[in-house]
């Protein structure tokens, strides 16, 4: 339902935008403005995605965990998508998702509100991780073959 929502209110939050700022830049300007986003956006999206890819390899060769690494780049990637989809808003959150800070809070708040979708292991280590198993952990059990 809230995908269904989305498909809608999107779309008109983006109209609305295009007839307040085209009425007060005028049609060409504002043409102007979406297409500069657009090309602007993907030089970044590419500098910053080239750099999540090396992130992600560095945290791998090492040996940390990478799924911090994984949703930065993931959010650099729909920020592409955002900023090359014509609309102020969407302009406006692909922005967000490429700034290091707000990319951030909203990993932040994805984690906080998304918690069964997004699992970042801060400490491979930690006892107190629930998927945390010792090398030397043993499990032992008894099976019953059904089939005879």
């Amino acid at each position: 339902m809230w995908l269904f929502l989305l498909f809608i209110v999107i779309p008109i939050v983006e109209i609305v935008l295009f007839i307040k700022i085209g009425s007060l830049l005028g049609l060409w300007l504002t043409i102007l403005v979406v297409v500069l986003t657009a090309i602007v956006g993907t030089n970044l999206v590419k500098s910053q995605g080239l750099n999540a890819i090396k992130q992600v390899q560095s945290s791998f060769l090492q040996g940390q965990d990478i799924a911090r690494s994984l949703i930065n780049g993931t959010l650099i990637l729909i920020a592409g998508v955002l900023l090359l989809t014509p609309g102020f808003f969407t302009d406006f959150i692909g922005i967000t998702f490429l700034i290091p800070v707000t990319r951030n809070m909203w990993i932040s708040y994805g984690i906080k509100h998304f918690p069964g979708f997004v699992f970042i292991n801060s400490n491979n280590n930690s006892k107190n991780n629930p998927h945390f198993k010792e090398k030397n952990d043993v499990i032992d059990g008894d099976y019953t073959d059904l089939d005879k």
